[in-house]
């Protein structure tokens, strides 16, 4: 069983559910604790994205050390590569209205995990999932004048692959003057710090703590 301690230096049904995913063979189930509740999350080996990466527990882990600092209670909220479903989990128990975004292929895992968690009253809002494909175009499927979000949050989206560019302009697409990105991950490769340096000359950026390789970073738009 794995709970969610991790510590960053600072710095049944009748009928199957709409949500319940075409699962050929399960990973893992692993248990975590945040916000005082315990959060059941599935693995799966059938797509990339469906297993825990590691940088979502440090960015839980702060984002439930830190409330005072990162005030997500009736805040307007987006994930970028949403996974497993963690980080909308913790974010939506603290508050936040919260808007999950991974490819269509992992939206079956994903829903699975955030409905099983959030549900029951457990949240004063109901977490919304959505395909989002990253790219320069998103004006077109996601105007500006149509979203305004407080926070932006991600958890290890940048690792080998060859969609970092977009990644970039997705991030500058929905982080608008007023929203705040937290962005957490593992620093693996080189191109991952290419990418970091192209993430500070986008944004106005510090790091909110770093542990080792691993970094949670804040950024404001450059207005």
């Amino acid at each position: 069983m794995r709970t969610g301690a991790h510590q960053t230096k600072p710095v049944q049904q009748d009928s199957p559910l709409a949500w319940v995913p075409n699962i050929y063979s399960r990973l893992s189930k692993d248990i975590y604790h945040y916000s005082g509740q315990k959060i059941v999350i599935y693995e799966s080996v059938d797509t990339f994205g469906a297993v825990m990466w590691p940088a979502a527990l440090p960015l839980c882990f702060f984002l439930d050390d830190n409330r005072q600092r990162v005030k997500l209670q009736e805040k307007e909220v987006l994930e970028l590569g949403a996974g497993t479903g963690l980080v909308t989990i913790v974010a939506s128990l603290l508050g936040a209205s919260v808007t999950a975004t991974d490819l269509p292929e992992e939206l079956g895992n994903l829903s699975y995990n955030v409905m099983r968690n959030t549900g029951a009253g457990q949240c004063s809002h109901m977490p919304k999932m959505e395909a989002l494909a990253w790219g320069y175009d998103l004006e077109h499927t996601h105007p500006t004048s149509g979203f305004r979000y407080n926070y932006i949050l991600a958890a290890d989206v940048v690792y080998h692959h060859d969609f970092l560019d977009e990644l970039l302009a997705t991030m500058k697409h929905f982080c608008q003057p007023g929203t705040t990105l937290i962005w957490a991950n593992k620093v693996r490769f080189e191109s991952d710090i290419t990418f970091i340096d192209n993430f500070k000359n986008t944004f106005y950026t510090s790091v909110l703590a770093e542990d080792g390789k691993m970094r949670i970073f804040m950024a404001t738009c450059r207005e």
